[in-house]
């Protein structure tokens, strides 16, 4: 290859990147503008019975203490962010299938996994080999859902409450 082409190949690679990033952080804003505490109040609490719980897997609970103890045994903050997608994209369709169409939150949550969705391709990447061990085992619990794995009764709000609190946690540097 020519010596030209190696600074033009960085900068494509580069541009590549920034994009990426851009589009990342363009989703998880707007996923910060849908979950806002109103929303999530009115949508997650106001809109359901008093004390209704979903029935989820225990590793479905994904709170910011957990991605401290991940992160004080140096897990890679892109598998901390594979397994904040993979928890979350799971407990998204747990939350509206407790949902009737003509529920008032159904339209909010439809818009939560639209937004996950567009995020999914950007996540597309979070394979085995991509993944610290320590996370890969926590998601794939998680997509496989088999019976015997134990259950947790959990307010829709507080899933939500951990999603943005983590969210925070592994996008404020970087989306900003």
């Amino acid at each position: 290859m020519q010596r030209g082409y190696v600074p033009v190949l960085y900068s494509v690679a580069v541009l590549g990147l920034a994009a990426a990033v851009q589009e990342e952080c363009s989703i998880i804003q707007a996923l910060q503008n849908k979950l806002t505490y109103q929303q999530r109040l009115q949508y997650m609490k106001h809109y359901f019975p008093i004390n209704y719980t979903v029935n989820v897997q225990f590793e479905d609970v994904l709170r910011p203490s957990n991605i401290t103890r991940l992160r004080d045994q140096n897990v890679s903050e892109p598998s901390l962010r594979c397994l904040w997608f993979s928890v979350n994209s799971q407990v998204l369709p747990k939350i509206r299938a407790v949902l009737l169409e003509k529920h008032p939150s159904w339209e909010y949550t439809q818009d939560l996994c639209l937004l996950f969705d567009q995020l999914a391709e950007e996540y597309e990447d979070c394979k085995q080999e991509n993944v610290d061990t320590t996370v890969w085992d926590v998601v794939e619990q998680v997509h496989t859902a088999d019976a015997g794995s134990s259950r947790k009764a959990v307010r829709p709000k507080a899933l939500l409450d951990n999603c943005v609190k983590v969210m925070r946690m592994l996008y404020s540097e970087s989306c900003e």
